[in-house]
């Protein structure tokens, strides 16, 4: 589906990046449930791109993942856009080599996958002599097997994706990371707030923009003002500024509803310390999966 179609149609509650049976579709499964209308578009710029332009309702995007760090192309494009971060989502991440039926280990010479999955299952994938290949996906890595019939070749992907695909399991839990999970965001246009759904009493978290100048300090003093007001930073990560050469912007996680007007005054604080400060949103902040 492209994001033509997407506008043409009756718009669709949400959509996600890449092909069925891929985590991101997991994800908006266990954010909106399957009596949700779910549809997918090819990549992470047609999501965000749909969802900025009130094509559609809501979207998710994978945005770190506990072994192989964050996604930065999704980072540089929320930074991009006109979209609020209005919840967050946990995914498990079970891995699992599958070919079509027939082959064997002994077969494979090329493995496929988006390459944060690759990363995730290196230290099976290094106990033989296979070339790795990236995907766009997990999910389209077996899509691309079964629709080319392409003996010799094996995907790395869940095992959900892998049936409908109808690949044959050559292995499980592949994952170097037992516990390996995937964080994932769900974003409406412009400036829009979900009310928090569940535990009123749930943990809020909020995700910031920070652009300081080039001066020494001006970082330590956004990081005190976060201090004096016993506000928790979860994350802190540069990114290069995409309106000026050798500068970075501050990507800010705080366990706070920043929206809140008792935030108001260390809000004022944070934009007096910085250039600029952008809230990308408040939301209620995720329960890890067990």
């Amino acid at each position: 589906m492209t994001l033509d179609t997407v506008r043409a149609e009756a718009t669709p509650r949400a959509v996600f990046p890449g092909e069925p049976g891929s985590f991101a579709e997991d994800a908006a499964l266990a954010y909106f449930g399957e009596s949700t209308s779910i549809e997918r578009l090819p990549g992470f710029r047609d999501v965000v791109d749909a969802v900025a332009s009130g094509a559609v309702d809501r979207a998710v995007v994978p945005i770190e993942n506990v072994v192989f760090g964050t996604v930065q192309q999704v980072q540089d494009l929320l930074a991009a856009s006109d979209v609020t971060i209005v919840g967050e989502v946990i995914v498990p991440v079970h891995l699992c080599l599958a070919a079509l039926p027939g082959q064997r280990l002994e077969d494979i010479e090329r493995v496929y996958s988006h390459i944060q999955a690759l990363g995730q299952a290196e230290t099976f994938l290094r106990t033989r002599d296979w070339s790795l290949l990236a995907a766009t996906n997990t999910a389209g890595a077996g899509k691309m097997i079964a629709d080319r019939g392409e003996t010799g070749a094996a995907a790395v992907l869940s095992p959900r994706a892998a049936g409908l695909f109808g690949l044959e399991i050559l292995a499980t839990d592949i994952q170097s990371e037992p516990r390996n999970r995937t964080r994932f965001l769900v974003l409406a246009p412009g400036s829009q707030v979900d009310q928090p759904v569940g535990d009123p009493a749930a943990v809020m978290h909020s995700t910031l923009i920070v652009s300081v100048r080039n001066e020494p300090g001006t970082l330590v003093r956004v990081l005190g003002v976060l201090a004096a007001h016993d506000l928790n930073m979860t994350k802190l990560e540069s990114r290069p500024s995409q309106t000026h050469t050798w500068e970075y912007v501050f990507w800010i996680d705080l366990d706070a509803d920043m929206g809140a007007p008792e935030q108001g005054p260390a809000l004022a604080e944070l934009r007096a310390a910085a250039v600029e400060v952008r809230v990308l949103g408040c939301y209620p902040k995720a329960a890890e999966p067990a």
